[in-house]
């Protein structure tokens, strides 16, 4: 072999040290991939409940985190089970006793489904009660006693989380 020129290894080396830097495409979309996974997969830690716009909620100290059951919304004129107007709270006041039938109808309607998972099953029998801080506590006790009669053992009442400062 010869030996090179000065020229030569000059041009040799820049040919050596300008060699072009690759990036793999192919780790950044894992990257990225694993990344999406677990920002979409911590997302869904906090659970809340839509509060209907008619309904004010009272406050609460509790640090207990609500689970999905089936949601009883009482207003200021209506009552809804799952997002449906099942009575009116004029009607449910005037009704002698505690029933309210049309939400016990309801109700049955609700806990005659089938449940699926067997470890579901203790949560079917839990109703959750959205109330407006103003209703009167018999409205209350009257839906209470509804949901008891209809076979809910579980109720729960939803509110706003206060903060202590």
């Amino acid at each position: 072999m010869k030996p090179l020129s000065p020229l030569k290894k000059r041009a040799e080396r820049r040919n050596r040290n300008q060699s072009m830097v690759d990036m793999n495409l192919v780790s950044l979309i894992d990257v990225f991939t694993i990344l999406i996974f677990f920002l979409l997969s911590n997302s869904g830690g906090v659970e809340t409940l839509a509060s209907p716009r008619a309904v004010k909620l009272p406050e609460s100290m509790s640090q207990k985190a609500p689970k999905e059951t089936l949601l009883v919304v009482v207003t200021a004129s209506e009552i809804l089970v799952g997002g449906k107007v099942v009575a009116l709270v004029k009607d449910a006041m005037t009704v002698d006793g505690d029933m309210i039938q049309p939400l016990k109808a309801e109700l049955d309607v609700e806990v005659s489904r089938q449940v699926i998972r067997k470890e579901n099953e203790a949560d079917s029998k839990r109703v959750t009660i959205m109330g407006d801080k103003d209703i009167p506590y018999r409205l209350l006790r009257k839906v209470m006693f509804t949901a008891a009669r209809a076979g809910y053992s579980d109720v729960s009442f939803a509110v706003r989380q206060r903060f202590e400062p």
